[in-house]
């Protein structure tokens, strides 16, 4: 299935059982598993095992790493960044793109100068795909265009329509931060996004933000995404209703993409990639 769970928590003692159960999920089923941001492991060695958990549940499926533009940025260095990698056994690494985020929080880190060429250095360095990832704002082609400039061959669009990280600071600050609640609805939409980056040539497209259901999948591969990335409902399914619930989600999930690729004569998923797509208005679409 063209589906990644895509990375959301580590490095704090619940974090152990949430990705050792996802990576359970993720085994199992077939999926591309993503890992939270991995800076707590450059600070301190203490929760180390809430990251490799994932491999160890999890040793065939591809596994990504994740770290920040802001440390990206401070000139991480290839020890470090191998240090990581290793932690999980990546198949990839994750840099994610939080402006917003960074830019709406009282302590957070807005020097992003010289990122693309930090970019392009782990991409040389690295003998794993390097992937860049948005947080729930989008990329859009131009910004796609720089990225593949500089050797980014997957790019995950997260998109604006899922989880808003402005308005999760707005919540942080008990609705206090005005700059974050004003800046709650910011970003590209998910689908425009997939739109403009499957343009770039050769690039593959991971389709998050706002990717709730089976159907959600299918619109993502048929708009030009290679995989469908889903955190969100894959998280509050666990931590609601448990491991057993999440297995049940994630076929539920399975069941939703073939019905349909069944009703649109798509027998594989290139087919569904080249289906014809038509627009209702005032609907879903």
């Amino acid at each position: 299935m063209p589906l990644m769970i895509t990375g959301m928590t580590g490095g704090y003692h619940g974090a152990l059982r949430i990705n050792g159960d996802l990576a359970r999920v993720c085994e199992e089923r077939r999926l591309a598993m993503g890992v939270g941001s991995q800076r707590q492991a450059l600070e301190d060695d203490s929760q180390l095992e809430s990251y490799r958990i994932v491999r160890r549940n999890a040793p065939t499926i591809p596994v990504v790493g994740n770290i920040g533009a802001a440390q990206v940025v401070k000139g991480l260095d290839e020890t470090a960044v191998r240090r990581l990698v290793d932690l999980v056994q990546a198949d990839a690494l994750a840099i994610h793109l939080n402006a917003l985020q960074e830019a709406v929080q009282r302590e957070g880190e807005t020097n992003f100068k010289g990122l693309l060429k930090n970019i392009e250095r782990l991409v040389k360095q690295l003998d794993i795909p390097v992937i860049a990832k948005e947080t729930g704002a989008g990329i859009s082609y131009e910004a796609a265009k720089k990225l593949s400039s500089a050797g980014v061959k997957i790019i995950d669009v997260s998109g604006a329509g899922g989880t808003s990280w402005s308005a999760v600071e707005s919540f942080r600050g008990h609705g206090q931060n005005r700059l974050a609640k004003r800046f709650w609805e910011w970003g590209i939409p998910t689908a425009e996004c997939v739109k403009q980056v499957a343009d770039i040539r050769n690039m593959f497209v991971i389709a998050s933000g706002g990717v709730r259901d089976g159907v959600d999948v299918a619109k993502a591969i048929a708009l030009g995404a290679q995989l469908a990335g889903m955190a969100r409902p894959m998280i509050q399914t666990l931590v609601k209703r448990g491991m057993h619930a999440l297995f049940d989600e994630v076929d539920q999930i399975r069941k939703e993409l073939a019905l349909v690729m069944f009703l649109t004569g798509s027998p594989d998923i290139k087919t569904l990639r080249e289906a014809r797509l038509v627009q209702r208005g005032g609907g879903r679409g």
